[in-house]
C-alpha cells in the first residue's frame, strides 16, 4: 500500500463509522459498466458540499486490490450486486487530490513535476523488479507495469479543475495541465477506468476539448449518477425519521435540486449539519462566503440585475447554457454567469423548461446577504423593509400594507408591472424575509379556483395564522376579497381556518396606488 497507488481503505471506513452515512455504494454498479470499455472515462462536477471526496474514497477503497473489501463494504447495498465480487479489490488504484498538489506548490510546472516524481516512488516500490523502458517517463513506467500484470489502474482525480478556480487568468497554465492529463490518460489501455471529480465540467476551447474522451455528469444534466448528486427525498426522509426531526422543515431549507427520474435532491452536508444539531440555518457559508456569489452577480451584463430579482422574488429565468465556457473568467452574456451559478449549487436548473430558479431557503439567505453589500441599495433597502411589512400584515394595518408593497413596487419600477402576475413578482421580494417563517406557494388550488400566494407557518412558527393572498391589477381590493370568499379559497386550508388572515391587494394603474383589506376568517 502506497500513499497515491493503493491508498487503503481507511477515508471509506471513517465515513462509514460516522454518526450520519448515507449508503451511495450502488455508484460502483455504473462504473462496473464503464471498466475496460470505450465509456471509461469519467467527469463529475458538482458544488463544494456535495459529497465528491467522498465518493472519490469510497471509489478508491472498492477497486483497491489491497482491500479486504468483503469486510469494509460489509453489509453495503454494493454486496447486493450480481457482479460484485468480479470488480471489488481488482485493481491497482492511483488516487490523487489535485488541490493538495496545487497548495504544496503554487505553480502548474511544479505541481506537474512534484505529482510525477510521487507516482513514481510509489510505483517503483509496488513493481521493482520490471525491466523499465524508460525510468522517468509516467507513461512507459505504467505501460511497462501493465504489460506485466495485465492489471489496468483505476486512476481517481479530485479536485481536478482546482487550476482553473484558483489561477482564472493563467490560460497557459491550464492548457498545459490539460495536456498532461490528456497525454497521461487519452488511448491508454493502462487505464481501466478513470473517474475525475470537481466543481467545473471540463473547459472547452474552440477546438475539440484536450479531455474529449470524457462523459461528463454535472449540475446541468447528472444523467444516470443524478441519484448520487445529492441526498434524495427518500433518503432525508429515513434521516429525519431516525434522528426525530422536523421533514419538511429539512425540506424547506436544503431542497430544490430537482433531477429528471429522481426527482428531490438536497445538499447533503447541510443536511448533515441540520439533523446532527436539530438546528435549520445556512451552512453554506461556513466553507464559502457569500463574497464569492457577490463577484458574480454584480457583472455588469445587460439584464443580469433585473434576472436576479426576479429570482430572488421566487420567480424561475429561461437560460441557454450552452456557450459556457467551463471555467471562471469566460463571460458573454448573463446566460454565462447563470451557467456558472447552477454549477456552483446557487441555483438549480430545470432541463425540461430550460430555466434557473433559487433552488431553497438556504440559498435565498445568501442571495440576501450578497445584495446588503454595495450597488444594489433599492434591492437592500426592499428586504430591510419586507420584516415590517410582515409585521403590519400580522397587526392587520391594511395602510401599512399598502404603502410597504408600493415602496417595493417603487424599487422594482424597472421592471414590467401591467399584470397580476408582475404584481405577484412585487410581492414576493416585498415579503422577502417571511420566507424563514413561511412556506410561500404560488397559485395554490384551493375552493374553486387558485390562490394567488399563500404563506404557510413552517413547524417552528405554527403560533403565526397563515395567509390567503388575492392580488387584483387595475381592481379593488374589495373585488379581491370577494373572489376569495365566492370560490371557497379557505376551503383547502381547513388546517388553518382558525388562524387564518385572507388579504386583498390591488393596484389602481392610473392612480398608480395600491390598496389592501385583511380579514380575520
Amino acid at each position: 500500500m502506497g500513499i497515491y497507488l493503493n491508498p487503503g481503505s481507511k477515508k471509506f471506513q471513517m465515513a462509514r463509522r460516522s454518526e450520519i452515512y448515507v449508503d451511495k455504494t450502488e455508484m460502483l454498479n455504473y462504473l462496473n459498466q464503464q471498466i475496460e470499455t470505450e465509456t471509461r472515462f469519467i467527469c463529475v462536477s458538482r458544488p463544494r458540499r456535495f459529497g465528491k471526496s467522498m465518493a472519490a474514497n469510497m471509489i478508491a477503497a472498492f477497486y483497491d486490490r489491497t482491500v479486504d473489501t468483503e469486510n469494509i463494504f460489509k453489509g453495503a447495498k454494493i454486496t447486493e450486486s450480481q457482479d460484485y465480487k468480479e470488480y471489488a479489490g481488482k485493481f491497482d488504484v492511483i488516487q490523487i487530490n489535485m488541490q493538495d498538489f496545487l497548495s504544496r506548490t503554487g505553480n502548474v510546472d511544479d505541481l506537474l513535476q512534484n505529482l510525477k516524481k510521487r507516482l513514481l516512488f510509489d510505483l517503483f516500490n509496488e513493481y521493482p523488479n520490471i525491466n523499465y523502458f524508460d525510468k522517468d517517463d509516467l507513461i512507459e513506467i505504467m505501460s511497462d507495469i501493465y504489460a506485466n500484470t495485465n492489471r489496468p489502474f483505476i486512476i481517481i482525480i479530485d479536485e481536478w479543475d482546482c487550476i482553473f478556480r484558483e489561477y482564472r487568468d493563467k490560460k497557459d497554465w491550464q492548457e498545459k495541465y490539460l495536456d498532461f492529463l490528456r497525454a497521461w490518460l487519452k488511448d491508454k489501455a493502462y487505464v481501466g477506468l478513470a473517474y475525475m471529480t470537481g466543481i467545473l465540467p471540463i473547459k472547452k476551447y474552440a477546438t475539440p476539448s484536450a479531455l474529449n474522451m470524457f462523459y461528463e455528469f454535472s449540475m446541468e444534466n447528472p444523467k444516470t449518477l443524478a441519484k448520487y448528486v445529492g441526498f434524495t427525498n427518500d433518503e432525508v426522509k429515513a434521516l429525519c425519521e431516525k434522528y426525530n426531526r422536523d421533514f419538511e422543515e429539512c425540506r424547506s431549507w436544503y431542497d430544490g435540486y430537482r433531477f429528471d427520474g429522481v426527482g428531490e435532491v438536497y445538499n447533503p452536508r447541510s443536511v448533515v449539519e441540520a439533523v446532527r444539531s436539530g438546528i435549520y440555518d445556512t451552512y453554506w457559508n461556513q466553507t464559502e462566503t457569500f463574497e464569492a456569489l457577490k463577484i458574480y452577480i454584480d457583472m455588469n451584463y445587460d439584464g443580469l440585475k433585473e434576472t436576479i430579482i426576479s429570482l430572488m422574488s421566487g420567480e424561475k429565468a429561461r437560460v441557454n447554457t450552452k456557450h459556457f465556457a467551463n471555467d471562471m473568467t469566460t463571460f458573454n452574456n448573463k446566460d454565462d454567469v447563470l451557467t456558472l451559478l447552477i454549477h456552483l449549487g446557487y441555483l438549480g436548473y430545470d432541463m425540461k423548461t430550460g430555466s434557473v430558479f433559487v433552488p431553497n431557503n438556504e440559498i435565498m439567505i445568501e442571495y440576501g446577504n450578497a445584495v446588503s453589500v454595495g450597488g444594489w441599495d433599492k434591492i437592500t433597502e426592499a428586504v430591510k423593509k419586507s420584516e415590517d411589512l410582515l409585521e403590519s400584515t400580522l397587526n392587520k394595518d391594511e395602510e401599512a400594507v399598502a404603502k410597504g408593497i408600493e415602496a417595493a413596487h417603487l424599487e422594482t419600477s424597472h421592471l414590467q408591472y401591467n399584470d397580476e402576475n408582475a404584481l405577484s413578482y412585487t410581492l414576493s421580494l416585498a415579503y422577502y424575509t417571511a420566507r424563514q417563517k413561511y412556506a410561500i406557494i404560488r397559485e395554490l388550488p384551493t375552493g374553486k379556483g387558485f390562490a394567488d400566494l399563500v404563506f404557510l407557518p413552517r413547524p417552528h412558527y405554527q403560533n403565526l395564522p397563515a395567509l390567503l393572498l388575492e392580488l387584483k391589477w387595475n381592481r379593488s381590493a374589495k373585488t379581491a376579497i370577494e373572489q376569495i370568499k365566492e370560490k371557497n379559497y379557505p376551503a383547502s386550508l381547513k388546517d388553518y381556518i382558525n388562524n387564518l388572515l385572507i388579504i386583498g391587494i390591488s393596484y389602481d394603474k392610473e392612480t398608480r396606488k395600491h390598496g389592501c383589506i385583511i380579514e380575520q376568517m
